[in-house]
């Protein structure tokens, strides 16, 4: 296998990672076993840690779809379930930073860059100076990039800086 090969490889995130999206995400009633449905703070529904809720390929908003995020989990969902949503919406992530990132990453990078997607979507990451500079071998000045998206309809929310400053440190470490 050449080396191009092996980076489109779809591979696991390592426990860092994990462990950075389950503290930033948070589950809501996980300490009682309720795992319900909540709205983020950008108004899309989510579960377990940070597991869109999405039907036809959209993801569900607000209260218009209330009774959509109701019918779908009535009872909730377990902790195990919560996992199985996180390792699935890792892999997909994942897979999307494996599909635009042209550099070598260490696991390091590889987990921070997919914990970022996983919170903002692969667009966003397509989109970013961030993958630019990385793909250009810039690494620290793309590592400089993860604070700037902290931001959600116009105001810096500080959760979202101390996700954005955890996958900063994970890059470079």
């Amino acid at each position: 296998m050449n080396s191009e090969e092996i980076m489109a490889q779809p591979r696991a995130v390592n426990a860092q990672t994990i462990q950075l999206v389950k503290q930033a995400e948070g589950i809501p009633g996980i300490a009682t076993g309720d795992i319900y449905p909540y709205m983020d703070p950008i108004g899309i529904w989510t579960i377990g840690w940070g597991h869109a809720i999405g039907i036809d390929g959209r993801f569900l908003r607000g209260n218009a779809d209330l009774d959509k995020v109701k019918a779908l989990y009535p009872d909730g969902i377990s902790e195990a379930q919560a996992e199985i949503f996180l390792q699935a919406d890792l892999m997909h992530a994942g897979s999307g930073v494996l599909s635009v990132v042209t550099v070598a990453l260490n696991d390091n990078q590889y987990g921070a860059l997919t914990s970022f997607t996983l919170n903002l979507g692969l667009g966003n990451l397509r989109s970013s100076t961030l993958l630019k500079l990385l793909n250009e071998r810039d690494f620290d000045d793309a590592a400089k990039q993860f604070p700037r998206w902290s931001f959600a309809n116009g105001k810096q929310l500080p959760g979202l800086l101390k996700r954005r400053e955890a996958e900063q440190s994970l890059f470079l470490n």
